[in-house]
């Protein structure tokens, strides 16, 4: 209701719409109640697996995903075991109630967790679901393909493939790690069309250059846990880019995406380059106010 009210709502919406708690997590949860989901759930399990979430871990060998689901399959049940619910687990209706029994487990957590400790895990388990996919949309690279194939020439290569991805970075702001993930699956893409070459290498395509420019003309990585975005009545929402801005995109190593897996150590983010010169390196950004250091590392946007 605060988040609806700062945004201009009428503060009057649970009256005029009868809203209550209950329709923002039950839904065809069957446990409504704390005393009910605390005899059906092992409590301490579930606090303790999500009540330090690490952020490195959490994604590849999860502790707190797993506890929620296991909660919300037991509740979804009614506390029987799987096989004794009339609710099958596997099918859509058992499907769609454990999903609303996961908001359930949510809410508890928001309830018994201290308000930081809470945000901080469900900005964790955010960033595992936004990080395994690109957001990006590839459309037929044809051009790219064209000019890159065989006999081709390096300038013309360059300039098809640079003119392609400009268009890509007018989408979304993305993350390190997603950034890995497009370049991966574009990289495929260009493969299975016929393009062997390394051409990220040979035309200097970066991590930076798949996601939204900054003042056009820095790329702007969110990190790939991007915990510390922040919204302020005065200067709006600032956020810490991670602006990696010397590591060459990664071209796959074969056409599938079958080997991408962003847990695997060999596709962990690539060492940033050191800078020949002592000292912090970042570049701090207010308004329209820019200072460029020898080596940019990370930034911080207000829009």
């Amino acid at each position: 209701m605060s988040i609806l009210a700062s945004k201009g709502a009428n503060t009057n919406i649970p009256a005029l719409c009868t809203l209550r708690p209950s329709n923002l997590t039950d839904a065809s949860c069957p446990v409504k109640d704390i005393s009910s989901f605390e005899r059906m759930v092992n409590v301490s399990k579930l606090l303790d697996a999500c009540s330090s979430v690490d952020p490195l871990k959490e994604c590849c060998r999860p502790v707190c995903q797993p506890a929620i689901v296991e909660a919300a399959v037991h509740i979804s049940s009614g506390g029987a075991s799987m096989f004794g619910s009339t609710t099958i687990p596997g099918s859509a209706a058992g499907i769609n109630t454990v999903s609303d029994c996961k908001g359930v487990v949510h809410s508890y957590l928001s309830m018994k967790l201290s308000s930081e400790v809470a945000n901080t895990a469900f900005r964790v388990l955010s960033g595992c679901k936004v990080n395994k996919v690109c957001p990006l949309e590839f459309d037929d690279p044809s051009s790219v393909v064209k000019a890159c194939g065989k006999a081709s020439s390096r300038p013309s290569c360059c300039t098809a493939l640079q003119s392609y991805i400009a268009t890509r970075q007018k989408q979304i702001f993305v993350t390190n790690l997603q950034a890995i993930n497009c370049a991966t699956m574009f990289g495929s893409m260009l493969q299975k069309a016929g393009v062997g070459n390394d051409i990220y290498g040979l035309c200097d395509i970066d991590l930076k250059d798949f996601s939204l420019q900054a003042f056009g003309q820095q790329g702007c990585l969110l990190r790939s846990l991007p915990t510390d975005i922040v919204f302020d009545n005065v200067t709006g929402i600032s956020f810490t880019c991670d602006l990696s801005d010397n590591i060459v995109a990664p071209w796959p190593s074969s056409s599938s995406l079958q080997s991408l897996s962003l847990c695997a150590p060999e596709m962990s983010l690539p060492a940033l380059p050191v800078s020949p010169l002592s000292g912090s390196s970042g570049i701090s950004r207010t308004g329209i106010g820019i200072l460029l250091p020898v080596v940019l590392l990370t930034t911080t946007i207000s829009l």
